[in-house]
Parts: C-alpha cells; structure tokens; sequence
C-alpha cells in the first residue's frame, strides 16, 4: 500500500528568505520563511518537523524502515540504485569534482541521516542511472579516446530517476506500453536537462559528465565554447577555480538577468517591462527548443514532448515560448490549455500529431520504490 504520510520542500537554499513546507494529507501545511544559508541547515529543518509534537508525523526516527537518498553523481560505478556503505560513501566523495553543487549536498544528508538513524539501511538513488542506456555514439566526447579509458571522462546524464518516472507515467496516461513510445522528456528545475528516450530507455541527454553542460540553467551557463575557459583565465587572471565556480554559480538565468536565480522572480521583473529578464527567458527558451528539435532528428519519430519539475509543471509563459516552431515537427500548443493550471495534462491542439503534455515527477516515489526494493 503506497500513501503519503508528509510531504516536504525546502526552496530558495542559500538565500535569506528561504521557505521551508511541509504537507501532510487531510491537514493544513505548515510553511515558515527563514534563512537558509547551507544544506545542512536544510536536513537540520527537515528532520525536526518530522517528529514535532505539533505537525510532525512519527514519533521519532526509529519508526523509519529504511532511508532512500537521491545522490546526483556516481561515475560508472552505479548503474543501479544500491545499500549504501562506507565504499559506496567513499565513490560519492571521489564524484564531487564531477557534480560540485549536488554531491556534498548529498553526502551531507546521508551523514545527517545516519547520524540520527545508525542502524537504518540507507539506499542510494543515482540520478545517472536511467541514462547507463545510451549508447557509446551518445555518451563520447571527441577528445582524445585515453580520457575515457583511464579517467571516465564521458557523458553520464543527470535528473534520470525524474526521467524515467514521467516516462512511466506518460505511458500510462497515453495507455500505450512505453516499449512503445518515443519521447523528449524535459525536467525544467533551477536545474534542467532534456533526454530523448526511445522505447522506455534513455539514449541521449543533455547534460554530461557534471550538471553543467545542457540548457540554462538556474546558476549555471549550459553549453558554452570551451575556450572561453581559457579566455578568461588569460585576459582577466581568473583561476581555473573562479571560473569554475562562475559557471556553476553565478550564470544561467541569474548571470543574464542579474536579477535572480530564480525565473519566478525573472518572470515578475520581465512583467514589468525589464528588457534583461525578457532576454534570459529567451534564451532559456531557446535552448529548450533547440534540444527538442535535435533529439526529434535523433528519434527518428516523436509521440510526446513532456514538460516536468517546477518550471516545466508550473512556467505557462517558458512551455509557450519553448514550444515556438515546433509545429515543423507536428507538435502543436494549445494556447488556452498551455495558460491554465493543471497537474497532470496533455495540452497540444486536438490534431497535433505529436502530444504536447505536462506529467508532473515524482522523484520520491521512484527513490521510495527502489529503496523498499532494495531492503524490505
């Protein structure tokens, strides 16, 4: 029997008005606003509401079974979720080069939560697990073919246990087997990456060996020329260090519109007329099309393009704009249901050939499957 008995969100991590919000079926939400410098405050915020006497659900952690943890970044090492022990801590950590703003997140509740929970099992969920099917045309970089030999250096692919929850899904709500079903699904979050997934498997991606390379993205640029690297540590002095740290954490939608990481605060300034915010929506936008047109060619054939995660679910204003041309490839938007709110939704034209559809993830029922799986 799968029911939920809380929900939690912790946003704007980082920021002095971060929101904590926590849902529990058949009560009213608790939310506070407050700061929230790091993640570890985060799994210090999350833990307490679990067992507080006022809007917790357990008495305390020794009613939880079992733990699963997404963890962004394992190499090639995972192709599956697994228990996690110390070496399965120790791949985690040799990973965080690979995925600087993900990993020590997640090492970080791991630890919190085996802190306070010992002797639970604990299961890792590795968001490059769903994309271990590509193949090697997808996932190799044209370098030198000894960095993927003794270094691993290839295209991993991120967001894949979102990816392969809305591909499920989208099967079930279109009732044709997802063996069945060419799709490009498009998890659009602060981070966002796009796959094409062909027959229920991954085959191509946008991000690669980190987070970083792929659309635009909250903090981070995406695809950029290479040598831009170099650039800039030759014309400004920068460290390969602060460049490094540049695009992770100070490009994508806060670099161009220098107003927020966060689109809705982009859209609310770009409502009022400021030309930056209209800009860095553009480009998001853009980039969102441009990976959709190439993964079509790649697929061949197209059955649905499917928007999910924050703004995918919830940013009318980025699916119009994302969908702009791509009636060329017989995916056509209804406007009137792109512009009203749904959960669950397929909102191209009657006669579009290929379906346009919301499918919101559901990250934490895959991660709670596996990890019952796994250890119950």
């Amino acid at each position: 029997d799968e029911h939920v008995l809380a929900k939690g969100l912790i946003e704007r991590i980082g920021l002095d008005d971060g929101v904590h919000t926590m849902k529990r079926p058949g009560s009213d939400n608790f939310t506070e606003t407050l700061p929230i410098p790091d993640h570890a405050r985060a799994i210090e915020l999350l833990l307490a509401a679990l067992t507080d006497t006022a809007h917790g659900v357990i008495g305390s952690m020794a009613e939880v079974n079992a733990v699963g943890h997404r963890v962004v970044h394992a190499g090639e090492k995972y192709s599956a979720s697994v228990p996690i022990d110390d070496d399965v801590l120790a791949a985690l950590e040799e990973c965080v080069s690979l995925a600087p703003l993900h990993n020590p997140a997640n090492i970080m509740g791991i630890t919190a939560a085996q802190k306070v929970m010992p002797s639970t099992p604990m299961v890792g969920v590795f968001d490059t697990a769903f994309h271990q099917t590509m193949p090697d045309r997808s996932y190799i970089y044209p370098i030198p073919y000894r960095l993927y030999e003794d270094y691993a250096i290839r295209r991993y692919g991120f967001h894949g246990t979102s990816h392969r929850f809305v591909t499920l899904r989208a099967g079930q709500i279109l009732e044709r087997d997802t063996r069945d079903l060419n799709l490009i699904t498009c998890h659009l979050g602060n981070g966002a990456s796009v796959a094409a997934v062909l027959g229920g498997q991954s085959v191509d991606t946008s991000m690669g060996l980190t987070p970083l390379e792929g659309l635009m993205m909250g903090t981070r640029s995406g695809d950029i020329d290479p040598a831009i690297v170099g650039y800039l540590t030759r014309r400004l002095d920068m460290s390969l260090a602060d460049v490094e740290n540049m695009l992770n954490k100070e490009s994508g939608m806060l670099g161009i519109s220098g107003i927020s990481s966060d689109l809705r605060d982009v859209e609310q300034e770009y409502a009022r007329g400021n030309d930056r915010a209209r800009l860095a929506l553009e480009v998001y936008a853009y980039h969102i099309r441009k990976y959709i047109g190439a993964y079509a060619v790649a697929l061949g054939r197209v059955d649905a393009v499917i928007f999910t995660a924050g703004v995918g679910e919830n940013a009318s204003l980025v699916r119009e704009w994302a969908c702009r041309g791509l009636e060329a490839l017989g995916a056509v938007l209804d406007p009137f249901k792109n512009a009203t709110r749904h959960d669950e939704a397929i909102i191209s034209k009657a006669a579009s050939r290929v379906k346009i559809m919301i499918v919101p993830t559901n990250e934490e029922l895959m991660i709670a499957r596996d990890t019952r799986d796994l250890v119950l």
